[in-house]
C-alpha cells in the first residue's frame, strides 16, 4: 500500500511523516516550503505474526509494508510552478493522508486564525481543480470523437461524456468523485485517470500537546463537517509522536508509559488507512516463513495466490483455509484439521481478514 501524505506548507506535514516512519527528514522551518519528496517503507503491526511464529519457529518472519510519500508543501494554494514534476507521481498512490493543522505555535507562521476545516477544504479544493482539468481536457477529446464516429457506434463515446459531465458538475459545485455512487464498469473505466478526489482520504489532525486531552473531541468536531465518502479522521500529536519514534524501543517505552500513551500513532494511522481503502490482511506460515500480504477485500482465493506469486494463481488447484483464532484454540493445524477447522476451498472462496492459507496449485 502506498500512502501520499499532504498538506499545506506549516501544517506539519514532513514532521508527521517523520513520526509514522521514525525517519528524520529535515523539517522547513520559517516560512520556507519543503521542496523535496520522502519516501520510507514502514512494517504493518501484526501482533498474529509473532503468535504464528511462536507456533511455527520459522526462519523469518515477513510483516506486510506501507510505503509513506512525504510530498512537498507546495502547489495547494500556491502559484508554485513545482507542483507539476510531482503531481504525476501523486495520482500513482492508493490513499491521500491529509494533514490538518491544530496545533498553535508562534514559531510556526500560519496565516491567519488556525481553523482545521478551512486548511482541509482549501487542500481539497486544490484536488479538485487539478482532477476538473483532467476532465474538461477529456470532454474535449470525446466530443471530437464523437463528431467522427458513425451514428450507430457512438454509444460507448455518449456514456463515457454523460459520466465526465457528471464529473465535471459535481466538481465545480465542490464535490468530490469520491462522494459519487458509480457502478463497478464505472469505476474500472475510469481506473487508469487515477483521479486525487476519488481516492480514500484520511484527514490527521496535527494536535499541541495541550490539546491532547481533546482529542476526541476535536476530531468529530472535523468529521461532522466534512462527512464525505471514503473520509476518515485521526489525530496526533507529530513533535512528541516523532520524538518518541526517534528513540530507542527501551527509552521510548518509558516515556509513553510517564505520559499515558499507550501505542505510538503510527499503528493507529495503518489501520485507519487499511480500513479506509478496504484492504485486509491473509496469512502464510511455515517452517521457512511466516508472512502477511495484502490484499483487497472481497479478494478470491486464486487472486490471493497471485499475490504470492502469478504461478500460483494460474494453476490454481485449491486452498487449505483455517481463520486465526481457530488455529490459537486448536494449537496446532493437526488438531485444526482433526476438528474440521482446516477447510479446503475453491476458486470462489473469498479470502477473510486473518486466513492463513496453504496453496495447492499445479506447475
Amino acid at each position: 500500500m502506498r500512502i501520499g501524505i499532504i498538506g499545506l506548507p506549516q501544517s506539519g506535514k514532513t514532521t508527521v511523516f517523520n513520526a509514522l516512519t521514525g525517519g528524520a527528514a529535515p523539517v522547513a522551518t520559517g516560512s520556507g516550503y519543503g521542496q523535496e519528496t520522502h519516501v520510507a517503507v514502514v512494517k504493518v503491526p501484526d501482533k498474529r505474526l509473532a503468535r504464528l511464529a511462536e507456533m511455527f519457529h520459522p526462519r523469518k518472519v515477513t510483516p506486510a509494508e506501507v510505503q509513506y510519500l512525504d510530498f512537498p508543501g507546495v502547489g495547494f494554494g500556491t502559484r508554485d510552478k513545482s507542483e507539476a514534476a510531482w503531481v504525476g507521481t501523486l495520482r500513482t498512490v492508493d490513499a491521500l493522508l491529509q494533514v490538518v493543522r491544530s496545533f498553535g505555535d508562534e514559531s510556526v507562521p500560519h496565516e491567519g486564525p488556525i481553523d482545521p476545516l478551512a486548511d482541509a477544504e482549501k487542500v481539497q479544493l486544490e484536488l479538485m481543480l487539478s482532477d476538473l482539468g483532467i476532465v474538461e481536457r477529456r470532454l474535449q477529446r470525446l466530443d471530437a470523437d464523437l463528431k467522427r464516429t458513425r451514428a450507430g457506434e457512438r454509444a460507448p463515446i455518449e456514456a463515457e461524456i454523460a459520466l465526465f459531465r457528471q464529473f465535471q458538475e459535481q466538481l465545480e459545485a465542490g464535490v468530490p468523485i469520491r462522494d459519487l455512487e458509480l457502478t463497478e464498469e464505472q469505476q474500472r473505466s475510469i481506473r487508469g485517470y487515477q483521479f486525487l478526489s476519488a481516492k480514500p482520504l484520511l484527514l490527521v489532525l496535527n494536535l499541541g500537546e495541550d490539546q491532547l486531552g481533546r482529542a476526541g473531541q476535536l476530531e468529530q468536531q472535523l468529521a461532522r463537517a466534512y462527512p464525505h465518502q471514503k473520509t476518515a479522521v485521526a489525530s496526533l500529536c507529530g513533535k512528541l509522536e516523532m520524538e518518541l519514534a526517534q528513540l530507542a524501543p527501551e527509552d521510548a517505552q518509558t516515556f509513553m508509559a510517564d505520559l499515558g500513551i499507550t501505542e505510538l500513532a503510527a499503528g493507529k494511522i495503518i489501520r485507519r488507512s487499511y480500513e479506509l481503502a478496504g484492504l485486509i490482511s491473509f496469512l502464510t506460515a511455515g517452517e521457512d516463513e511466516v508472512r502477511a500480504w495484502t490484499i483487497v477485500r472481497g479478494t478470491t482465493a486464486p487472486q490471493a495466490a497471485g499475490v504470492i506469486h502469478t504461478d500460483m494463481e494460474k494453476g490454481f488447484i485449491r486452498a487449505e483455509v483455517v481463520a486465526f483464532d481457530d488455529l490459537m484454540a486448536c494449537g496446532s493445524l493437526a488438531e485444526a484439521r482433526r476438528r474440521g477447522l482446516l477447510r479446503q476451498e475453491g476458486r470462489n472462496y473469498i479470502v477473510q481478514d486473518g486466513d492463513i492459507l496453504n496453496i495447492l496449485f499445479s506447475r
